[in-house]
């Protein structure tokens, strides 16, 4: 099933809930008008439907390869980079000194669910570059800024963040990799990392490595680590590229999905030394990474929304052509399977957590340009800590929902989703890597709890839930079943989260391991519950626009239906998980080791 955007469904979030309108008021943002807004999601919509997604299930089956002279990409995704570059969707988002269209990332972040939507391996790789440029604009120094901006942001060159290593997984304290000061402002890097995606390529003329490693004299642990950048080529100083540097692919993974994306291991230092630049000050490495880590997180959950609507648009599509049995009410043939309950229930299962996600993240995007952009510094540290908190619930929740979203795609596919030839089965197995890079679901729940949650005691988890609190008070102004069944689920998915805020911050000092225990499910009831509101904003807007017969009736009511089913499918499992965090870590932690 081909990919399209649903275009209709991002304007209505962008406009309606994340509030567009007030981010082009903004300084720096005043080109992002509604208008142009969507001019530019329709181009987007063009691109990837013509030349991105028909690539996704051929390089499937013909995944990158390694060769001794360089990884080699999937056929055709070395000329769809250089058009994705040429047309400037690498820079969408970046500053117009440094070669970008300095547009918000509330109009950005649509674009990337497209990409992801439309081949998730391929657009991998502007994702990567995209944390690069974070960095360096950030931490980078002048001379740095000119030399590797430019061409990281036109897409003339490509970024990778290289953290893991063969001992050390998500331990950052266990990095081994090595940087020692040459006298001259450079430092020869030695070591291996491993799982870099695209960390080598044909599709761009040079690659730039932002590697983390330790000076000899860096104190232990994650103090300890800086970071420095490493080209593939040397760069002369007019720009142009000079020798091949000492960091070589000498082999790229296997894997369950993702396949046509380049996983590598990099080997530093073989002949000599890799040359690098530090970047920022020594020891602050992991400070300058977690900028990268940040911008990656909320695009892996960009991920886990483009997969799940691009697994809805395939299964909708094979439930509406498959003919198999005949309907309950009784029918002289067989009907399309869309007419059976249980795969209305999948259906409306996938729809409307895409539609929930899809929502809380661009909300989260507004967010970031508010932090960004808002001339009032009070209102940017506050949106600042909103985003911030945001950041683990979209990567982590939106990326879990992708899991079930596919799954529940190849069911609908029956036997057929089970066979690769149908497409359902990639859907599934590039999901599961979401849960695992850029940190694990349970790195972002911890991260919820104790970066997010005990730092302030909950202040700005109360703040949400009293914003949540609001919607549902506007909902018992709107007569229906539809309406009282959302503020019943809303007002007890309010309930629940807060009673989770309070017990994090009350048992963190005294029960530390049984807070943590249930930090995945304190991650999948923020999500549930702030998409839940999400749903319930666009549910209200819907019946405003139906009343005053604004726009197309058709899909205002089915916004309000799907809301209604996420607050009876979704958000009615809220005391469900309230009790398996607030009361369920003995029966975690309960066992002895040796009883497993």
């Amino acid at each position: 099933m081909p990919y399209q955007a649903p275009i209709k469904d991002m304007l209505f979030v962008m406009n309606e809930l994340a509030n567009l309108h007030a981010v082009s008021q903004l300084p720096g943002c005043e080109d992002a008008t509604p208008e142009t807004a969507e001019a530019v999601l329709e181009e987007s919509a063009k691109f990837v439907a013509g030349e991105i997604a028909p690539l996704n299930h051929a390089a499937d089956k013909e995944p990158s390869y390694w060769t001794k002279d360089g990884v080699i990409t999937s056929k055709g995704f070395k000329e769809a980079f250089r058009q994705f570059a040429d047309a400037g969707w690498q820079g969408l988002q970046h500053p117009t000194d440094f070669g970008g269209q300095g547009l918000p990332k509330l109009v950005g972040t649509p674009c990337v669910e497209m990409l992801h939507g439309a081949n998730l391996s391929f657009a991998l790789c502007p994702l990567l570059s995209d944390g690069a440029i974070e960095a360096l604009l950030t931490a980078g120094s002048d001379e740095q800024k000119a030399v590797y901006l430019e061409p990281l942001v036109t897409g003339k060159w490509t970024g990778t963040m290289n953290l893991t290593e063969p001992q050390a997984g998500s331990d950052l304290a266990a990095v081994r990799t090595r940087a020692e000061p040459q006298g001259d402002g450079t430092y020869k890097i030695f070591g291996t990392k491993i799982f870099i995606t695209y960390g080598d390529h044909d599709m761009t003329e040079n690659i730039v490595h932002l590697v983390l490693a330790r000076t000899p004299d860096a104190p232990a642990g994650v103090k300890g680590i800086s970071l420095f950048i490493v080209p593939k080529f040397m760069v002369n100083a007019d720009g142009s590229l000079g020798a091949r540097n000492d960091a070589h692919c000498v082999s790229i993974e296997h894997k369950l999905g993702i396949k046509a994306s380049p996983t590598a291991v990099l080997q530093f230092g073989d002949n000599g030394g890799a040359i690098g630049t530090l970047v920022g000050e020594e020891n602050r490495g992991l400070e300058y990474m977690f900028i990268m880590m940040n911008a990656a997180r909320f695009g892996v959950g960009m991920q886990g929304i483009g997969l799940s609507e691009h697994a809805y648009q395939h299964a909708l599509a094979y439930a509406k052509d498959r003919v198999q049995s005949r309907d309950l009410n009784g029918s002289p043939s067989g009907v399309a399977i869309i007419n059976h309950p249980d795969v209305r229930r999948l259906l409306m299962n996938m729809r409307a957590q895409t539609e929930a996600a899809r929502a809380l993240a661009y909300v989260g995007a507004s967010l970031y340009d508010k932090a960004h952009h808002s001339a009032d510094a009070e209102q940017r540290a506050q949106n600042q800590a909103v985003y911030e908190y945001l950041v683990p619930i979209i990567k982590g929740w939106s990326t879990e929902l992708s899991q079930d979203v596919t799954r529940d795609g190849v069911q609908i596919h029956g036997g057929m989703g089970f066979i690769e030839e149908t497409g359902a089965a990639q859907h599934y197995r590039d999901a599961k890597i979401l849960t695992i890079y850029e940190g694990t679901t349970a790195i972002q729940a911890n991260d919820l709890i104790g970066r997010k949650t005990v730092r302030d005691a909950g202040k700005i988890a109360k703040g949400l839930i009293a914003e949540v609190r609001a919607t549902e008070a506007e909902l018992a102004n709107v007569d229906g079943a539809d309406f009282a069944a959302i503020r019943k689920q809303l007002a007890q998915g309010a309930a629940d989260l807060e009673a989770v805020v309070d017990y994090v911050v009350a048992n963190i000092k005294s029960d530390i391991k049984g807070v943590f225990s249930g930090s995945v499910p304190y991650l999948k009831l923020a999500g549930i519950v702030l998409g839940g509101w999400q749903m319930a904003r666009a549910a209200l807007i819907s019946q405003q626009k139906l009343s005053a017969g604004d726009g197309d009736a058709s899909f205002y009511q089915a916004k309000i239906v799907t809301t209604r089913f996420f607050a009876d499918h979704f958000l009615s499992q809220s005391s469900g998980i309230r009790t398996s965090i607030v009361e369920g870590s003995a029966g975690v932690l309960a066992l002895d080791i040796d009883q497993f």
